[in-house]
Order: structure tokens, then C-alpha cells, then sequence
């Protein structure tokens, strides 16, 4: 990335208005938008604002290290770009940049399996770990088919999303009558909401990769993850774009940190969108971020260098924040670092993080 590239991107309040000029209002309301009355879309932010950190001060915080261990691999922050389909509707490259802009930075990416290039294309292009996700949409023989391609591929974790029984009513696209590509020749859907904690039994005994299930929301469900073996608990609630009327994703994650105890990683994600956010969820217990909405505006703003520049700005005030906080790594991070219940000072959107953009039309 040359030094005019970086000058060009300073905040991440103006890659956010550069991916607003750029797409189309189809392809910006489903970026943006989350299921009926966008209530779990809300939360997942002001679960976030109503979280406050606690500082310690005369630490010795000169150097800070914001690198962990992911997999096998050290990675130089613990977040990555989550899973999100139609990625090719932001950028023509779709996952492929993706893959292009995480690894140059030092991230993981989770491809969708609802994302082109897929597995293989994704795979060439990548540079640093990789996860694939899966919606079933087919039997068993086409389940273990798509994991050996992820396995051959290279990819360090497989994840099933498992909070997509049924397809929710994302009322942006339903009001301007947008049916993104692959929704509108989607198969199988019959056979997502079929699934079982027997399908995570038999997926663990057949394929040797670590197994992550996306979508966990309670504690319960954790606990059964654990029992069945899942490497990876993946607290979300698909960006507010599922079942409404839900929690926040971080009001959700220390109910999992309690009944995981330890047997197995957590990941969350949830309208993380500043250094402070990972800060918070890294304290309470998860050991990854996914980054949503976040990275896609990179991608759309300016492809796999959108990509890495929304990462290094986001690295700066991750430091920043980590040091203020009084530590200097993410290994010094705990609960008592956070308070709860902190009054909120903007109202919940899916762009409050950010008070300095400025977008005509609101665009959220």
C-alpha cells in the first residue's frame, strides 16, 4: 500500500463514506440493514456502548503487543472477517480480495459458502489462515464432499452456521423488491432447518478439522457445543439479520465464557467497529472478533487495500486503547477492566460508532 493510499484513509469514518458513494442503494441497504425492525442489529451495538473500561494507570505501557495465537498461527490482532455472502457484490474479487487484504495485514478470513470465488479460488489467493463456513443446503455426501474440499484446500477451521433454520424478513430488501443472486436460486433451506445436534456428532466423528458452531446465543447451548466436542464457540446473531427482538452479542458472551469453562474457544461478533470494542470483548472472555460490515467497507471502498487499511487503523487505536487501559497485551485482559451498565451516549445504529460521518441520506 503506497504512503497516498494511506493518507487517503486516516479515520474509519471516511472508508465508511467512501463505500457509501461507491455501491449501489440495493447493495448499501443489505450491508447495512438487519431483519424487521432492526431491535438485535441495535442492541448488538448498545451492548457494546453500555460496556466502559476501567484504566489502570503507571503500568509501563511503552510497548504493546496486540498479537495472538490463532490456530497454530500468531496473528497481529485477534479478529477476522467474518463470514458474509455475496462478497463479490461489494468488490468483483468477493472473498479472493478478502483473503488478499487479511493476510497481507496478518488476520484470519472466514469465507461463506454463499461467497464467490469459493474454496479453491479463495484459497490460492489467501496468505494467511483461513476458515470456511458452511449453510447446509444439501445431504450428508454433499456435506462431507464440501469439507474435504475445505480440508484439501488448506483451511484451518470449518464452521456450520446453525441459526439460520428459517430465512428472516430483511425488510430493506424486501421493500425495494432486491433478491440478492444467490438467495434467488437457493436450494435447501428445508435441510438447514432440519439440523441436529446428532448432524454436529456426526460431523466431528467423520471429518479431522476443528469444528466452530456460529450462531450460539445462550449459555444452554454452549454447554451441549462443549459436550458434543466443538472446538469453537461462535457467539452471534448474524449482524441483528435473524431472529429479532434478540440480545446483543456481547450481553450474550459472558453466559457462554461461564458454561464453556475453558473446554473450548469462543468467538463473537456483533457491530464491533473500534479498537475499544475489541478491548471489551477480548476482556470478557472471547478469544476472537469477527469483523462484519466493518471490513466489507473496506472491501467495497477500495478491495483488498480497503481491507488492510480499515485492519491497520483499527491496529493504532487498539494499541492506543489497549494502553490506556493499563496492559500491554491481551493476555493481561480481564473482567476487571470492564464495567457494565454505563449509560449509553448515542442512540443504538448500525453507524453510531462513528458520530463524525457524515452521509446524506443517513444511509443506516
Amino acid at each position: 500500500m503506497s504512503a497516498n493510499e494511506e493518507e487517503r484513509f486516516l479515520t474509519l469514518h471516511e472508508i465508511v463514506k467512501a463505500a457509501r458513494n461507491k455501491v449501489t442503494p440495493n447493495v448499501w441497504d443489505y450491508l447495512t440493514g438487519g431483519t424487521e425492525t432492526e431491535t438485535t442489529l441495535a442492541r448488538n451495538r448498545m451492548a457494546l456502548d453500555t460496556v466502559a473500561l476501567r484504566p489502570r494507570v503507571l503500568r509501563n505501557v511503552s510497548n504493546v503487543d496486540t498479537s495472538v495465537d490463532f490456530f497454530g498461527h500468531r496473528i497481529r490482532l485477534p479478529v477476522f472477517a467474518a463470514p458474509v455472502g455475496s462478497l463479490e457484490s461489494f468488490e468483483a474479487g468477493g472473498g479472493a480480495s478478502v483473503a488478499k487484504g487479511a493476510g497481507a495485514f496478518g488476520v484470519p478470513m472466514m469465507l461463506s459458502s454463499v461467497s464467490q470465488p469459493g474454496i479453491e479460488e479463495t484459497a490460492a489467493a489467501a496468505t494467511g489462515p483461513k476458515m470456511f463456513q458452511l449453510y447446509v443446503r444439501g445431504d450428508h455426501d454433499w456435506q462431507d464432499e464440501i469439507a474435504r474440499r475445505a480440508i484439501a484446500a488448506g483451511y484451518d477451521a470449518f464452521a456450520i452456521t446453525v441459526d439460520t433454520a428459517h430465512y428472516s424478513r430483511r425488510e430493506r430488501d424486501i421493500a425495494k423488491r432486491f433478491v440478492k443472486t444467490w438467495r434467488a436460486y437457493n436450494t435447501g433451506m428445508d435441510i438447514q432447518a432440519a439440523l441436529s445436534w446428532d448432524d454436529v456428532k456426526r460431523f466431528k466423528d467423520k471429518h479431522r478439522i476443528p469444528l466452530i458452531l456460529k450462531g450460539i446465543g445462550t449459555g444452554e447451548d454452549a454447554e451441549i457445543a462443549c459436550q458434543h466436542g466443538v472446538d469453537v464457540i461462535y457467539v452471534s446473531n448474524h449482524g441483528g439479520r435473524q431472529l429479532d427482538h434478540g440480545r446483543g452479542s456481547l450481553d450474550v458472551l459472558p453466559e457462554v465464557v461461564q458454561a464453556v469453562a475453558g473446554r473450548a474457544k469462543i468467538m463473537v461478533d456483533g457491530s464491533v467497529s473500534r479498537g475499544t470494542d475489541i478491548v471489551k470483548a477480548i476482556a470478557l472472555g472471547a478469544d476472537w472478533v469477527g469483523l462484519g460490515r466493518l471490513y466489507l467497507y473496506g472491501l467495497a471502498a477500495d478491495g483488498a487495500d480497503g481491507v488492510r487499511r480499515i485492519l491497520e487503523i483499527l491496529e493504532d487505536e487498539t494499541i492506543k486503547a489497549l494502553g490506556l487501559t493499563g496492559v500491554t497485551s491481551f493476555g493481561q485482559l480481564n473482567a476487571s477492566y470492564v464495567h457494565h451498565g454505563a449509560p449509553p451516549v448515542a442512540v443504538p445504529h448500525v453507524h453510531s460508532a462513528f458520530p463524525l460521518l457524515n452521509l446524506a441520506d443517513r444511509g443506516y
